[in-house]
Formats: C-alpha cells, structure tokens, sequence
C-alpha cells in the first residue's frame, strides 16, 4: 500500500463517533451499509463505496471534509476522498 503525504492531514482531528452504531445517514433512513468510515475531521460515521448510500463519500464531497478511516474492527488505514489514495 503506498501511502500520500497529503495536505488534507491538516484537517484532520481528534473525533469521537456522531453516530457509533452505524452510518448516520443509513440509520435516518432505515438503510443499512457495508463497512463504515469515520470522518477525521468532524466525527460523521458514512458508509463505504461499496454500500447503496456511499454516504461517507457524500459527506466528503457535500462537507469538503476528505479524509476518512475505517472502523471496521482491526483496521486503521486512512483514506482521502480528494486524492483518492491512502494517508
């Protein structure tokens, strides 16, 4: 896995989870998700590309807040939206 040095690192903070137990969007709207993704910057939880809403991606692009995490259990990579490469 290469990694990018990015200069959306800047934006990302210490967060806690808006909404822990599952994608904020998927659960308003009795959805449900593949894997989740944690927003670095204001602590959204989206779901992954691979789920219907991809709403972790939406959030990026709607918030202009790119960089993500995963929370599935055991991973810890991390994901810019804007470059489209790990981080």
């Amino acid at each position: 896995m290469t990694v990018l040095h990015d200069p959306h690192l800047s934006l990302v903070r210490d967060v806690v989870p808006r909404t822990p137990d599952g994608c904020e969007e998927c659960l308003r709207l009795g959805m449900g998700w593949v894997h989740l993704r944690l927003c670095l910057t204001c602590g959204h939880v989206g779901c992954c590309d691979s789920s219907p809403g991809r709403h972790a991606r939406a959030h990026a692009a709607a918030i202009g807040h790119p960089i993500v995490r995963s929370l599935q259990p055991g991973e810890n990579w991390r994901w810019c939206f804007a470059h489209e490469a790990f981080v």
